[in-house]
């Protein structure tokens, strides 16, 4: 379906050309995070966007699935009030939201993951984030560099394609395939 499509196209993007983003883009992404939906509309984030490359270099070191923000244009870190299950599920649905609101001006990202504790506490010092909030996840944001940033490479181990409808939806009860 044609309402769908933007989401069904999203893709992780970890090699960015060196065109810069707009601001107005960059502050539309923001503002249409800001309007995610959160628990009780508590709104438990803050944003940081990081620009200088020293920065951004430092934080690609500080978690084992981070090294793209190294050369990324920008990131959006997401500071978050709270460390329990609800603010886990608000942190994934603003996540969710900035990527599809990058993706929508063609602009490409991907999670970059802030761990462990003492990665945190490194990348909490670089950004100057309060001791009452969290860092996990940071976003790479940038234009792809070509068509190939959005493929994986042929030797990955990752799984391509998605599981097919039939075989992840029950009916009524777990397993219930008709």
């Amino acid at each position: 379906m044609a309402e769908t499509k933007l989401i069904r196209s999203l893709r992780a993007v970890r090699q960015f050309s060196d065109r810069e983003v707009p601001d107005d883009v960059l502050r539309d992404i923001l503002d249409t995070g800001r309007w995610t939906g959160s628990s009780k509309n508590t709104q438990p984030w803050d944003l940081i966007v990081v620009k200088n490359r020293e920065t951004l270099a430092a934080l690609a070191k500080c978690g084992q699935f981070a090294g793209h923000l190294a050369t990324a244009p920008l990131a959006i870190a997401l500071v978050m009030r709270g460390d329990d299950a609800w603010s886990g599920m608000d942190e994934g649905r603003l996540m969710q939201n900035l990527m599809l609101a990058a993706w929508a001006h063609g602009v490409g990202s991907c999670i970059g993951s802030i761990f462990p504790k003492g990665n945190e506490q490194r990348a909490r010092e670089l950004l100057g984030i309060p001791k009452d909030r969290y860092l996990r996840t940071m976003l790479s944001i940038g234009y792809p560099a070509g068509p190939h940033a959005l493929r994986l490479p042929p030797n990955t181990p990752i799984p391509r394609g998605r599981r097919p409808l039939d075989e992840i939806v029950s009916w009524e009860r777990f397993g219930n395939r008709d």
